[in-house]
């Protein structure tokens, strides 16, 4: 069960940033191209970057709405829950909802900075990056650092300064760093190459775990161009399923062997199945393909790599198989996913049979590790 007086803690959130994250940071020569909100004759609001429409709201911000009331189309401030975007508010829905934590992941810079690679100008792109982490750890996690985990992105398209982005945050107090899933499909070197070693080198002895969101690699491969969004929403935890063999098969945790890797929204009741068959893949083609024949990818997995889930009985049922000390759990205030204001609720009537040491480490015990976020 989950006792009474566990703290939970969720590990994948969403800022909404309000309207004046870049223009009250970012130098006055960018004051024409600064992310920056525009309202519409309609009332609705959206982003612009770079002079250009930049993204709207929709599904990112409807905590507390019936499904009846979702849907792609924009929406305003003045429609969303103040706790969105206002950090005072937000810690008054984490109450309402029995959350005690949360760590959250950016939304108009995408989930890793993606909005930001896409610009023309790489050098505000930077300065965005350095702008909204300066927000996160100043202004965001600083009202509450007891109750907000400060996840920081860097400049992932130029990795010296990235390195320098994340020795700068960690010293400021960071605990997690917003990277992609699937570099390569973004044009850019896989995890089998060396170009992200000092990066990772440097991830690692910060101790900063990565935190790789579901569609932080794009949607996911191979879907019919006439089906409906709804199926593109449904398998995006295929991403995280391809990241996490990706990455045991890479030479990564062999060479960074402190470092981990934590699969924000993908779930966690398809671990047991692909582990199996990723070791019994193993078992028959280590000896002539180029991976390590020497450890077995589930036991890399049990140091390296954990899964995040917000309803998944499944998961829970086949928690033994997983690891207990491999699955967190998430929330995901304010997007569509989120049973705000139910959630801790939902969470205990999902671990009725679970026993109490184990439940404590799910919803807060393995965070606070894996994070570096002492009570």
């Amino acid at each position: 069960m989950l006792p009474a007086d566990a703290k939970v803690i969720s590990v994948d959130d969403h800022v909404i940033e309000h309207p004046r994250v870049w223009l009250d940071r970012l130098p006055s020569k960018y004051a024409d191209d600064a992310p920056r909100i525009e309202t519409l004759p309609d009332g609705n609001d959206t982003w612009i970057y770079e002079g250009k429409p930049a993204g709207n709201f929709a599904l990112n911000a409807v905590a507390g709405k019936h499904p009846r009331e979702f849907g792609m189309d924009p929406r305003s401030y003045q429609d969303m829950r103040p706790g969105c975007h206002d950090v005072a508010e937000r810690i008054r829905d984490m109450d309402a909802e029995g959350v005690w934590a949360q760590l959250g992941f950016p939304n108009m810079g995408g989930f890793a900075g993606s909005t930001f690679y896409q610009g023309t100008d790489r050098a505000l792109a930077a300065e965005c990056v350095r702008a909204y982490n300066d927000f996160i750890l100043d202004e965001w996690c600083a009202y509450a650092p007891d109750r907000l985990i400060p996840l920081v992105m860097v400049p992932f398209w130029d990795v010296e300064a990235s390195v320098k982005e994340v020795e700068r945050t960690a010293a400021k107090g960071a605990r997690s760093v917003s990277f992609l899933e699937a570099p390569h499909r973004f044009g850019l070197p896989s995890y089998h190459t060396d170009h992200w070693d000092p990066l990772l080198r440097v991830c690692e002895e910060a101790g900063l775990p990565l935190s790789v969101h579901f569609g932080s690699g794009g949607v996911p491969q191979g879907l019919a161009p006439d089906g409906d969004m709804f199926i593109m929403i449904a398998l995006f935890g295929v991403n995280s399923m391809q990241a996490t063999v990706d990455l045991l098969m890479s030479p990564v945790f062999y060479k960074f062997p402190n470092l981990k890797f934590v699969l924000s929204e993908g779930g966690i009741g398809w671990i047991p199945y692909l582990l199996e068959r990723t070791d019994y893949s193993w078992e028959r083609h280590r000896y002539w393909c180029d991976i390590n024949a020497e450890q077995r990818p589930s036991e890399l997995f049990d140091d390296h790599i954990f899964g995040c889930f917000i309803a998944d009985h499944a998961g829970l049922e086949l928690r033994h198989r997983i690891g207990v000390n491999n699955i967190l759990f998430e929330s995901d205030y304010p997007h569509s996913d989120s049973n705000w204001p139910h959630t801790r609720k939902m969470l205990a009537e999902a671990m009725t049979d679970v026993p109490d040491d184990e439940a404590r480490l799910i919803v807060e015990g393995n965070a606070r590790r894996i994070f570096n976020f002492p009570a």
